[in-house]
């Protein structure tokens, strides 16, 4: 396990989270964006002009994950995004296509007989990018929230609505094609129960940002050293804006 990083009530760790999240022992959430994986291709201009979809590519972020990440056994709940494609199989393999789009199913099955109950909710963009790769436009993420027995979604009634209209963080902001934006992850985070949350793919850490925001701890994961610097200094941001609101610095 690597040496961590620690930032007020942030613990992160720069390296596979595969090898490390396990020895971090019991969360009350995992709050995950994992690598989906799907069919990149396409988008012409558009593609040679954002560059975000090249740069999927070249981060493995097409290519999927191992799914043994999802424990109920270390986890209260866990929250995992998952790509539009991996939907059909989700509700019962309805769509056919092609081999390596249509994979969640197994995730699924994974997460509802293992957990005590799991919803579909989803993020509906407000800025879609407008490539469609011959479907929809991607207006919309879906993400499955699952839960153990006394770890059900929480929140005023106005929070628990399954959807969260959100803009898209442009790729160039922070360096990352996928970053998730606040708002939907302060949603997400104040709907998991428990003060204990883990990103075993932290990314640029808007997940420990909304952590911390709502009083929580965190625990952070990232394999990409230029992210996890990024993760680091936005997180530190984060605890200095907390700590001058609560003058406690």
């Amino acid at each position: 396990m690597t040496s961590p990083v620690t930032i007020g009530p942030a613990t992160l760790y720069l390296g596979d989270a595969y090898k490390i999240r396990p020895k971090l022992g019991f969360m009350d959430a995992d709050v995950m964006d994992p690598p989906y994986r799907f069919n990149n291709s396409g988008g012409g201009a558009y593609r040679k002009a954002r560059g975000a979809s090249d740069q999927i590519v070249a981060e493995g972020l097409d290519r999927g994950f191992d799914h043994s990440i999802i424990d109920p056994a270390l986890s209260g709940a866990v929250v995992v995004f998952c790509h539009n494609d991996q939907i059909g199989e989700l509700v019962g393999d309805m769509v056919q296509g092609e081999d390596d789009a249509l994979l969640v199913a197994d995730m699924f099955a994974r997460l509802r007989p293992r957990f005590h109950r799991a919803a579909l909710c989803v993020w509906l963009k407000t800025n879609p990018p407008p490539h469609r790769n011959k479907h929809y436009i991607a207006d919309m993420e879906p993400y499955i929230h699952a839960w153990n027995k006394g770890y059900h979604p929480v929140g005023e009634h106005h929070d628990m609505h399954r959807h969260i209209a959100a803009s898209s963080m442009p790729s160039k902001v922070f360096g990352h094609p996928t970053v998730k934006p606040l708002p939907v992850m302060n949603k997400i985070v104040t709907n998991v129960q428990g003060k204990r949350i883990c990103d075993p793919f932290m990314g640029t850490g808007s997940t420990g940002i909304s952590a911390i925001r709502a009083g929580k701890q965190f625990w952070g994961i990232e394999k990409n050293p230029k992210h996890f610097e990024t993760a680091c200094a936005r997180i530190t941001a984060a605890v200095q804006e907390m700590e001058a609101v609560c003058g406690c610095a």
